[in-house]
């Protein structure tokens, strides 16, 4: 709102006089006039040091009539003027370093993880007399490559289109109805999608699934085929066998709660209940009345 500039100095920060303080610098920075005019040259500063957050160098304007404000410094010496531009350049670089440094890190531990997942897979002594005869440029390139497949490989939910094609061909499967049960019967009702369980990607459930893998495989084939001589056989047959063993339990799992929404019911509401808690309520505001 535009006022009529008053007869004295008058700053719009501190509200302050010229008569209230006559030894105090006052400044005009803007287009403004009336009552906006003037400030004093100290209230500007701790104003100018609230909107710039820190950034010396960043440009502020006038709240009323947007005008930027000519902001100068010192001359400073060479020594002065070349520390300041390395501390820009090092402001700048810092970004990137960082991110250097997080892509580095990331790039090396999928190198390791891969190093160890060799020698579990296959076996340690043969695993690292098989990395010594590789080339260094193949094992820097195709090492980061084992945790990346793996979590590709988790991210194909074949036991989601299994369930899919289950559902739609589920009448015509009532052979199976005795192994299992739900299987072939008509339903009531279409569940809605992703009202039964299904669940949702995981990043971090993805992440450490597809990690463990190879030990999960590895602990499958020592149980499950012992007389496999062949590190790397076993290990193998072990992850098929706990692919489908999973697979297989995840869509039952999927499958039976959606035959548990499909049947879902909703019940009367009990009337003579709710004529009993009335009266409770008529009973209790009756004696609260007395």
């Amino acid at each position: 709102m535009a006022c009529d500039e008053p007869p004295e100095k008058h700053c719009w920060v501190c509200f302050a006089t010229e008569k209230e303080d006559r030894a105090a610098e006052w400044v005009s920075p803007c287009r403004c006039k009336g009552c906006t005019k003037w400030i004093h040259q100290s209230c500007l500063q701790r104003w100018l040091d609230e909107k710039q957050k820190g950034n010396s160098g960043g440009a502020v304007s006038c709240p009323q009539c947007g005008t930027e404000y000519h902001i100068v410094f010192p001359k400073m010496g060479p020594l002065v003027y070349f520390l300041q531009q390395v501390d820009r350049a090092l402001s700048r670089a810092s970004p990137f370093a960082a991110a250097g440094v997080v892509v580095g890190t990331v790039y090396w531990s999928a190198v390791t993880y891969g190093a160890v997942t060799v020698m579990q897979v296959v076996g340690h002594k043969k695993g690292l007399d098989v990395m010594e005869r590789a080339d260094p440029l193949f094992l820097l390139m195709g090492l980061p490559t084992i945790p990346v497949m793996l979590v590709l490989g988790k991210m194909i939910r074949w036991e989601d289109y299994v369930v899919r094609l289950w559902q739609r061909h589920s009448s015509k499967l009532q052979i199976f109805s005795g192994l299992v049960p739900g299987m072939g019967r008509s339903l009531p009702r279409v569940p809605a999608e992703g009202s039964y369980g299904g669940d949702h990607l995981s990043v971090s459930r993805t992440l450490c699934g597809a990690l463990i893998f190879p030990s999960i495989a590895s602990l499958v084939g020592r149980l499950l085929f012992r007389r496999v001589t062949s590190n790397l056989q076993r290990t193998i047959l072990g992850g098929i066998a706990f692919v489908v063993i999973k697979g297989v339990l995840k869509v039952y799992f999927k499958q039976q709660q959606y035959l548990i929404q499909a049947n879902r019911h909703i019940l009367n509401y009990p009337e003579a209940e709710g004529r009993a808690d009335g009266a409770v309520e008529d009973g209790d505001s009756d004696g609260g009345n007395e």
